[in-house]
């Protein structure tokens, strides 16, 4: 079970290793999916600004009667917000109707103005944003600060930057057997900045539970497909965030287990046959600039 499982940041707070996504949820779905996470022993909980859904999270986390100091709760500055990151972090946690977030991620390295225009460099970057960002945390506003959707490259950038203080607690990335990002997550390892996986499940690409060794592998230890990639996940050192809005898939995807040595290198290379990536934006600008698999 995943329950009691946790990985530590580098700010020395503990992550569980497992929570619940909300992209791509409705309030009414999401405020049904949170209640029913939490009661199963679920205790992070991922949402974000741009979700929509900040509203539901918090209604459901504070009428859950579970102590909120036993909640780990993560949300994220928008692209339109990097040059006003105060009113980023006061927004969302109006939407909560919460006093603080566990985690804040900015959610892409692409800084934009109010008609989601990139900003020119020269006026505004992400390197700027961070700097921001980190006069957060003396407010109590937020325990820590991360990105998602950063590469190699541009972490290396922010790490460099004069301006950054403080390393990245995390950084939230698309991973799964057909986008593994093993350079990602060596050099995430070696900077100490945990790595947390979205779309573990594959998302919307219902190929990857369709997997022949996948499938092969849930029916040798009498699992669902849905587990047998939350394990492998777990087992890589990455907290994961499934997205489900049906009570019973929330419950099952909190059973994690462990893959036999070889079961687990075997979906490390799942990659070299089909390697797909689910969550490519099409805002005209170059995120995934470095191919980290």
């Amino acid at each position: 079970m995943a329950t009691g499982r946790y990985f530590t940041l580098n700010t020395g707070t503990k992550i569980p290793a497992l929570g619940l996504g909300t992209w791509r949820s409705s309030s009414r779905e999401v405020y049904v999916a949170v209640t029913a996470a939490l009661r199963h022993g679920y205790r992070h909980i991922d949402t974000a600004l741009i979700y929509g859904n900040e509203t539901a999270v918090g209604q459901a986390i504070r009428n859950s009667q579970i102590p909120r100091e036993q909640i780990f709760l993560t949300t994220k500055l928008w692209n339109t917000y990097h040059n006003k990151v105060s009113k980023g972090i006061g927004d969302s946690l109006k939407h909560l109707g919460l006093d603080y977030v566990d985690l804040y991620l900015m959610h892409w390295p692409v800084s934009m103005d109010k008609n989601n225009k990139q900003l020119p460099e020269s006026e505004w970057d992400f390197v700027k944003t961070w700097a921001e960002m980190q006069k957060l945390i003396d407010t109590g506003l937020v325990k820590a600060i991360g990105v998602a959707n950063f590469s190699t490259k541009n972490l290396q950038r922010l790490l460099d930057a004069e301006s950054t203080k403080i390393v990245p607690a995390a950084n939230q990335v698309e991973l799964h057997p057909f986008n593994p990002q093993h350079e990602l997550l060596k050099f995430c390892a070696d900077h100490h900045i945990h790595v947390i996986a979205y779309s573990p499940l594959g998302s919307n690409t219902g190929s990857l539970q369709e997997e022949p060794s996948i499938k092969e592998m849930a029916a040798k230890y009498n699992k669902s497909a849905a587990q047998v990639l939350i394990s492998w996940a777990i087992q890589r050192g990455t907290s994961v965030i499934p997205k489900s809005v049906t009570p019973l898939r929330i419950q099952q995807n909190f059973q994690d287990f462990v893959l036999e040595d070889a079961d687990f290198e075997e979906l490390n290379c799942v990659y070299k046959n089909k390697t797909v990536r689910i969550v490519v934006p099409q805002w005209g600008v170059k995120v995934f600039d470095t191919d980290d698999n």
